[in-house]
């Protein structure tokens, strides 16, 4: 079998970090499967376009011919599964799109997946992998103590960590129905270089250039935490590669930190990299705006497991992994530009006052 990954959802926000890693710290060949939403943009991979083992096909999830087109083209040892509709606020707007992709497309790829490696060689089936990452929203709200674990019970709350929890279960039953030969991830809050401009990093920086209010959801203590993307990256190839099959692995960041906290955190580092004309802090722009519709506590990671079995661990704290990011933010406004083209204007989402189907 050749040494080829699929990575879907390449030109978002993790998916690009998972293919930098394996370009540049593994001899994968990569084929980025991804059909541009919104949220992917060819900005984010137009450095990787020159080298050989790197491939992009502009593709839907959503349509399974092209699927096992793909599979029949470029014959892959595993797939790497991130593409998804991930924004909270987004499927409280307009959850029919995150119905779509996350179970539908999932089911898609899953059955794509299973008929092609059933044309495989016996020691080639053993060797191939699905890994379907996902997110710690689907084990729903903490209170002030306990994390979750890879069996804690699902509880997702949002139309997005509902849809997750549901192509969660489909790939365990593929695994335990057919056999196919899955792992899995959930994962923590992820920030870093290549976010889409809508989440909560880059909003607050955004705000900040363009001396606007920063939004802080309600009393801001709700809590997450905090795993810098290229230490995501780097779990994530190596629960593909070593990961035991059927298992499932949480990844954190062990950096908890409620919301006011990070917001806080960020105009700190903006007032020593960029300071304001009049010389006044930043968090002088925060302003407590109406909380979200069933906006969870609290999420913590116990990522023990991982540690443990397979030996990852972050190498980022929360101090070094903001400063890095806040840094390349403000060294890469033209990318913010770019992805962002009309497609978001800094404004307000998931009041519940979307779209209905």
């Amino acid at each position: 079998m050749n040494n080829t990954v699929f990575v879907t959802g390449a030109a978002g926000f993790i998916g690009s970090a998972v293919t930098r890693h394996l370009l540049n710290d593994h001899d994968d060949t990569v084929v980025n499967i991804d059909c541009l939403t919104y949220a992917g943009n060819a900005a984010t991979f137009e450095h990787q376009l020159d080298n050989p083992r790197y491939h992009f096909e502009k593709v839907d999830i959503r349509s399974r011919e092209v699927l096992d087109a793909l599979f029949a083209q470029y014959r892959p040892r595993a797939i790497m599964h991130l593409a998804a509709e991930s924004h909270v606020d987004r499927s409280i707007d307009g959850p029919r799109d995150f119905i779509d992709t996350n179970i539908i497309g999932t089911y898609n790829l899953l059955e794509a997946a299973r008929h092609y490696r059933l044309g495989l060689e016996e020691a080639d089936q053993a060797d191939f992998r699905f890994h379907h990452i996902s997110t710690d929203e689907v084990f729903g709200s903490l209170g002030d103590e306990g994390l979750f674990t890879e069996t804690s019970p699902y509880e997702p709350s949002s139309p997005y960590s509902a849809s997750k929890a549901a192509s969660d279960h489909l790939v365990r039953a593929w695994f335990e129905t057919y056999g196919l030969p899955v792992v899995l991830s959930n994962c923590s809050n992820n920030y870093g270089p290549y976010q889409y401009p809508e989440k909560l990093i880059p909003v607050i920086i955004a705000k900040v250039l363009n001396n606007q209010a920063i939004p802080v959801y309600g009393s801001g203590k709700n809590v997450r935490d905090w795993l810098y993307v290229d230490d995501h990256a780097r779990a994530l190839v190596h629960i593909m590669n070593n990961g035991e099959k059927g298992r499932s692995y949480n990844v954190g960041g062990n950096e908890e930190r409620n919301n006011i906290e990070v917001v806080e955190a960020v105009c700190a580092i903006l007032d020593s990299l960029h300071p304001a004309a009049n010389k006044q802090p930043y968090a002088d722009l925060i302003e407590h705006v109406a909380d979200r519709p069933g906006h969870d506590f609290r999420y913590a990671i116990d990522a023990s497991r991982i540690k443990e079995e397979l030996g990852w661990e972050p190498e980022e704290s929360f101090d070094s992994g903001m400063r890095k990011t806040v840094e390349w933010y403000l060294d890469n406004q033209i990318w913010v530009e770019k992805v962002q083209e009309g497609s978001y204007d800094g404004g307000r989402l998931g009041t519940a006052k979307g779209k209905v189907a």
